[in-house]
């Protein structure tokens, strides 16, 4: 019979890990951290210790220190919203995501419930073409050309097969020797100026429609928005974004009564049509002109179900849903920063992003394009800025509802130690890693998949009670 050093040495790593953490006396107290991280993937250890004292006497009514916990640390959540890296941080983040986009659509967090009666757009802005690309067309060819012949580069300028969406071909270009990777990642670069040109236009032509004048409409109106960039199959982003219209101090006041949702929808089809940004001029590229792509969708939102229009709930969960994915999911690129030339080419990527990443890194060495930063961003194709942005008056902030939460556990656990006018809290925290070790990193994720089947059987027992009472 092996003993227990010559069986140990059967083990892998993480078996060996496993056996290591069990051991350990403080063992239960390191569950108990990861589990009050909900499995996160990639925890953040910090050491330190926060005190509470009594304002008025000094009195110290709470001391909380590292010293005494596993490892001397404190493991809290990575935060990471996409969920090919950690997906339980990302369950979090996508629920603060639907909360935040809510709020701004039918009020809650410090927003009027009232704002649900303005008028308010879903809107979809799409980037140009760069080049015909292949594309799934409904069982139809991809793009079918009778006697079509072949472009410059010896290509055939139509496909005549007939692809499904899974196709790794869709969204390739046709000739990746016609295509513009030069105009795709500028247009990329300047994609958050474009935005603003956008709102800027609107603006004035809102004013022009309601026969007011520029500074008096911004004197009356305010628009609200929250948006979302999405990357299409073909690797260019597109601008989804829920728009409202207030008064002049934003959410706390509604709207003049002569801008009905109609005026706003024909005001953003004519502002987005007016848009034209030219580039920094380049010795090596010349100038580009910029717009947004002729497609133009602008759909009204509406509170409850009806014929017309998108109800608030469905986009949210949509916004919230998106945010969450990572490059793997989409032809975003990459999830970390590109460090040199040596990632372009063992990035495992398809062909189009290799080509977009590798244009990105080489634009970015021209002087000219320098406040650009086209090589910090080539891992997302040159498209700067957080995937989700909002106007600052739209709704609350993922700070306030982080802190709402964290409040909201505090006083879940200790009611008698939540901080108050009277109360001071001295705190003093460092740094000390990150990540799990192999056998953590399995307990780790077991934890997160029995609260994410504790969660959907909590839903279905949810569920099951409201048929019950209905029906009944």
């Amino acid at each position: 019979m092996l003993d227990r050093a010559a069986r140990l040495r059967h083990l892998s790593d993480a078996e060996r890990d496993i056996i290591r953490l069990a051991s350990d006396p403080l063992f239960p107290r390191w569950l108990e951290q990861i589990t009050a991280t909900g499995g996160c993937a990639h925890p953040v250890h910090l050491a330190g210790s926060t005190t509470t004292y009594d304002a008025l006497t000094g009195e110290v009514l709470h001391h909380y220190d590292t010293a005494n916990e596993p490892g001397e640390r404190l493991s809290v959540r990575c935060r990471n919203r996409r969920a090919t890296v950690c997906a339980p941080c990302s369950r979090l983040h996508a629920g603060d995501t639907f909360h935040l986009v809510r709020a701004g659509l039918v009020g809650g967090k410090n927003v009027p419930d009232d704002v649900r009666d303005r008028p308010r757009l879903f809107l979809t802005l799409t980037a140009p073409g760069f080049g015909p690309v292949h594309r799934a067309a409904d069982s139809s060819p991809c793009r079918p050309r009778r006697n079509a012949g072949e472009c410059e580069h010896g290509r055939p300028v139509g496909c005549p097969a007939v692809h499904d969406v899974t196709d790794p071909l869709v969204g390739q270009p046709i000739c990746p020797g016609c295509y513009d990777y030069c105009g795709h990642v500028l247009w990329h670069a300047y994609a958050g100026r474009l935005w603003k040109a956008f709102t800027d236009n609107l603006y004035n032509h809102l004013a022009a429609r309601t026969g007011r004048t520029r500074t008096g409409l911004r004197r009356t109106v305010r628009l609200s928005y929250a948006k979302v960039a999405e990357y299409q199959k073909r690797a260019a982003v597109h601008i989804h974004a829920v728009l409202r219209l207030d008064g002049a101090d934003g959410p706390a006041t509604a709207p003049p009564t002569w801008l009905d949702t109609d005026t706003l929808t024909r005001a953003v089809r004519t502002a987005a049509a007016a848009v034209h940004l030219a580039t920094v001029h380049s010795a090596a590229l010349g100038e580009y002109a910029l717009r947004w792509g002729a497609q133009l969708d602008v759909r009204p939102l509406r509170a409850f179900d009806g014929p017309d229009g998108l109800t608030d709930d469905a986009v949210a969960a949509y916004v919230a849903k998106y945010v969450t994915k990572g490059a793997a999911d989409t032809a975003a690129g990459l999830d970390h920063r590109l460090t040199g030339p040596d990632d372009l080419r063992t990035a495992p990527v398809s062909p189009h992003i290799r080509t977009l990443m590798t244009t990105c890194w080489r634009l970015g060495g021209l002087p000219e394009l320098a406040p650009l930063r086209l090589r910090a961003w080539a891992h997302t194709l040159g498209y700067r800025g957080h995937v989700l942005t909002k106007s600052r008056a739209y709704s609350t902030t993922y700070a306030a509802l982080r802190a709402e939460r964290a409040e909201y556990e505090r006083t879940a656990q200790s009611p008698e130690l939540s901080p108050g006018p009277e109360t001071v809290t001295d705190a003093h925290w460092r740094y000390v890693g990150s990540g799990h070790s192999p056998g953590a990193a399995l307990i780790a994720a077991g934890v997160a998949e029995d609260l994410a089947a504790n969660r959907e059987a909590a839903r279905e027992a949810l569920r099951s009670g409201l048929g019950g009472a209905l029906g009944a």
